[in-house]
């Protein structure tokens, strides 16, 4: 049979597809935990897919970091365990930079700047933290907002906190009166409120509060997770990721663009 330009070509495209198989196989896979009700950040569509803010600068981090992205669903507090036991390779799900946190897992450099909100049924006057008192508040279980409350119930006067593993229960309590207000990330809860009508965000808590990708602590792959962070930083990937989950521009100074230091 003669070898003709036709096979030549055929054998090229068959060459190619083979070592573009390959090449996705042999890539090592990179475990992301995720909780699967944290709207824009990260949540299941009607597919039952990952999507969100923090879903697109995962899987493009590891991209870029020649890794392959899978996306499991864990409840908020079971991803400190998924990370520190190695289940997992990294978190996403706002979960705030602390120094307490940083004693036992690693962070990623910050791609995102919060604070902490208190929200109420709409209608219900509550000027500030000091109209706590008296007053049960909800929590998500596990969360920054969690330890504000812990942290400054005495003070404050409240009266109980109640805690949950779902955002969507501790509305549907505030909404039924079982709590009084919430204390949980103004981003999350105002996202929310776009599909949870009837409640309001009254009061802002400033916290200074930044999200990054936890990961196990000293995890062989922070290095090339948060150097592919930088660059989508600086060829304006991240910005573009944030366009699309928030509807406007990243602040100019702010750690979605800014490029920082592994905390």
């Amino acid at each position: 049979m003669m070898f003709t330009r036709r096979h030549a070509i055929m054998l090229a495209t068959a060459l190619g597809l083979a070592a573009g198989s390959l090449s996705a196989a042999s890539a090592e896979p990179f475990r992301i935990g995720a909780y699967p009700s944290n709207p824009p950040f990260e949540y299941k569509n009607a597919s039952g897919v990952f999507e969100g803010f923090e879903v697109d600068i995962a899987t493009e981090a590891a991209k870029r970091a020649g890794l392959e992205p899978e996306i499991a669903d864990y409840g908020f507090q079971a991803l400190f365990a998924a990370t520190t036991s190695g289940r997992i390779d990294g978190a996403i799900s706002s979960i705030t930079i602390t120094a307490e946190r940083l004693e036992s897992q690693s962070f990623t450099q910050p791609y995102y700047d919060s604070d902490m909100g208190i929200a109420v049924k709409e209608g219900m006057t509550l000027a500030g933290t000091e109209e706590l008192k008296d007053k049960t508040v909800g929590v998500l279980s596990g969360s920054t907002g969690a330890k504000w409350v812990d942290d400054n119930k005495e003070s404050l006067g409240i009266k109980a906190v109640k805690g949950y593993n779902a955002q969507q229960d501790m509305f549907l309590d505030l909404g039924a009166g079982r709590v009084d207000a919430v204390v949980s990330d103004i981003p999350g809860m105002e996202y929310l409120f776009t599909k949870m009508k009837g409640f309001e965000v009254a009061a802002r808590i400033k916290t200074g509060e930044q999200y990054g990708m936890m990961m196990g602590k000293d995890h062989p792959q922070l290095d090339a997770i948060n150097e592919a962070i930088t660059t989508m930083k600086e060829d304006g990937t991240m910005a573009e990721i944030h366009e699309k989950w928030f509807g406007s521009a990243a602040p100019a100074n702010s750690s979605t663009v800014t490029v920082f230091a592994i905390p």
